[in-house]
């Protein structure tokens, strides 16, 4: 963070609650987030900058406060979608550069503990949510939660489902879906868990719902070299979903009966690996 915010870190809790305030105002509607975007921007980061200095311990209610703020509206929900993906990765990804192992570890600790409330904002946001932006921004920040929430959260909700019937299929969200997906896919599950069944069941269905984009039929390599942007990246990310996919469980691969050589599947996975 530029020496400019440093003032504000150790600032009382007027200055933390006028950037609270300043932030709610420019993100009432999604007309003001889109006319303020590059400030909206600079205001979020300053914000998870005042919350590493001070959340937990200066600021308890903090996670509350901001679910409870995503009810006054969508536009505001869809702004605090992006803090907490923000923070999520100052915390967890860039944490080791930026924080003494003692303070990462207490953030680490204070987002694991309070994460089920924001873990049912999210369920409940991509479960009933229609506003392509607040959906779009909600599985942004999951995908960044995805490396370090507790199984059960991924492995014992609907939330694998979601993403499977409701956005996986939809050309506005596969490519942010499938990188969910990816994450999920590339997890490294050990002793005492077994989800076996469960990732047997989003490979498959994920190549089914693909199947319906990319055709088992389709000369993938004429085909990428046609496409747009956005279905180029696609194809780049089921090859990415693919290699984590195989990387991580290659024994559940060689031994399930869904994922064997003899699948109709199995057909597109080399000429796709190989762009």
């Amino acid at each position: 963070m530029h020496s400019y915010y440093a003032p504000m870190l150790t600032s009382p809790p007027g200055i933390r609650n006028f950037i609270v305030r300043f932030i709610l105002e420019n993100s009432e509607t999604e007309e003001k987030i889109q006319a303020e975007r590059p400030l909206l921007n600079k205001l979020n980061l300053v914000l998870v900058s005042i919350l590493k200095q001070e959340w937990p311990h200066n600021w308890p209610t903090f996670i509350n406060e901001i679910i409870s703020s995503c009810h006054a509206g969508l536009s505001i929900c869809e702004n605090n979608m992006t803090i907490l993906r923000l923070l999520s990765e100052e915390v967890f990804d860039f944490s080791q550069d930026q924080m003494t192992s003692a303070k990462a570890r207490n953030l680490k600790t204070s987002m694991t503990s309070e994460f089920a409330s924001i873990f049912q904002l999210c369920s409940e946001v991509l479960n009933t949510a229609n506003q392509p932006s607040l959906v779009k921004a909600t599985l942004e920040t999951l995908l960044r939660f995805l490396n370090w929430i507790p199984l059960g959260y991924i492995f014992e909700t609907p939330i694998i489902n979601t993403l499977l019937t409701r956005f996986l299929g939809e050309p506005e969200f596969r490519n942010v879906t499938l990188k969910c997906l990816t994450e999920i896919g590339g997890l490294q599950i050990g002793t005492p868990y077994n989800y076996d069944e469960r990732l047997v069941h989003m490979f498959t269905e994920t190549l089914t719902t693909v199947s319906n984009v990319i055709p088992l039929s389709l000369d993938l390599k004429q085909t990428y070299a046609m496409s747009n942007g956005r279905d180029q990246e696609f194809v780049s990310n089921l090859a990415l979903f693919l290699s984590s996919f195989f990387s991580a469980h290659l024994d559940v691969c060689v031994n399930h009966p869904l994922i064997c050589p003899q699948h109709p599947f199995a057909d597109i996975s080399p000429s796709l690996l190989a762009h």
